[in-house]
């Protein structure tokens, strides 16, 4: 499965993009976000995302879940969205 990794300072319609490509083509992504900031761009990218899929007939769901990952030799907990054709 493709990942994203989003930060507060992403764009929500870019990611957005991103979104709408990768679940073209694979049906199905995971988003990561660490933090508050990179959460909040992460969900709206995923509303924008939907936006972008519903006049094709693509409806989006979003399983949110926690995952660790390793930044720089240190372990953190971050949200993972799963994005999927419903």
């Amino acid at each position: 499965m493709e990942i994203l990794k989003v930060s507060s300072k992403s764009s929500p319609n870019s990611v957005a993009g991103a979104i709408a490509g990768v679940v073209r083509d694979y049906g199905c992504v995971e988003i990561q976000a660490v933090g508050a900031g990179a959460t909040n761009q992460a969900l709206k990218s995923v509303a924008v995302a939907r936006g972008y899929l519903a006049p094709m007939g693509i409806d989006l769901v979003c399983i949110p879940a926690f995952t660790n990952i390793e930044i720089d030799g240190v372990d953190r907990t971050a949200m993972k969205l799963i994005v999927e054709v419903r």
